[in-house]
């Protein structure tokens, strides 16, 4: 999902949802972007959608793509959580522990993301804000926080977006269909958060607009 903001040069980009795999014959993330499409961003906001393949091969050469073509100022993925009952912000992405086989019965060779990389990469999106301003909105819908993003195709695409972007990416796990949300609840909730995360980096690029320039890391 690719989001431009028409009054200047920033742009948003958003990789989005899986296709399904597993037990997840429909693939609730995907679902919640196609609702977060229809219930928008604001008129300044334009979304194109993307639906990522479960292949470790394919997100890596799709990422590496979009990342080059649009240098966004913000990368957000979703996957689903089997396991999840709120809508969860990942706060890292990890390089090792790849052992799962993708949908192509595949896996990386050296069981990580890139070798000789960091463990792990942080987003400079601060989740505990995003989630607790979530929360204190009361839309009915709850937010945690967690720093494991599973070491499967959700973790790896998360970590190879925070490597490309610098840490201008995020990561939402969501929870299968009815377990507790409904598609239009996940996508209320999707809305919440990706709000949040866009006011929190307005909030800083102002701040860093005040420095002198030549101290300024705005990202191109």
């Amino acid at each position: 999902m690719h989001v431009s903001d028409a009054a200047g040069p920033d742009s948003f980009l958003f990789p989005a949802g899986f296709e399904p795999f597993g037990e997840h014959a429909v693939n609730s993330s995907w679902v919640a972007v196609q609702e977060l499409v229809r219930l928008g961003l604001g008129e300044m906001v334009d979304l194109h959608v993307y639906e990522l393949p479960v292949d470790y091969q394919a997100v890596q050469d799709i990422l590496l793509s979009l990342w080059k073509e649009h240098q966004p100022q913000l990368a957000v993925h979703v996957g689903v959580s089997g396991i999840a009952t709120s809508v969860t912000l990942e706060q890292c992405g990890h390089n090792k522990g790849y052992t799962r086989l993708d949908n192509r019965s595949f896996c990386p060779a050296s069981h990580c993301c890139m070798e000789n990389g960091p463990d792990y990469i942080k987003s400079v999106i601060d989740m505990d804000t995003v989630c607790k301003r979530v929360n204190g909105s009361n839309i009915g819908i709850t937010v945690s926080v967690s720093k494991d993003a599973g070491r499967y195709l959700c973790d790896y695409t998360y970590y190879t977006s925070l490597h490309q972007g610098q840490g201008y990416s995020a990561f939402v796990h969501v929870p299968a269909l009815g377990g507790p949300y409904s598609s239009e609840e996940l996508g209320r909730g999707l809305q919440a958060v990706v709000k949040e995360m866009l006011n929190l980096l307005e909030v800083d690029y102002n701040e860093w607009g005040k420095k002198d320039n030549k101290h300024c890391h705005h990202k191109q």
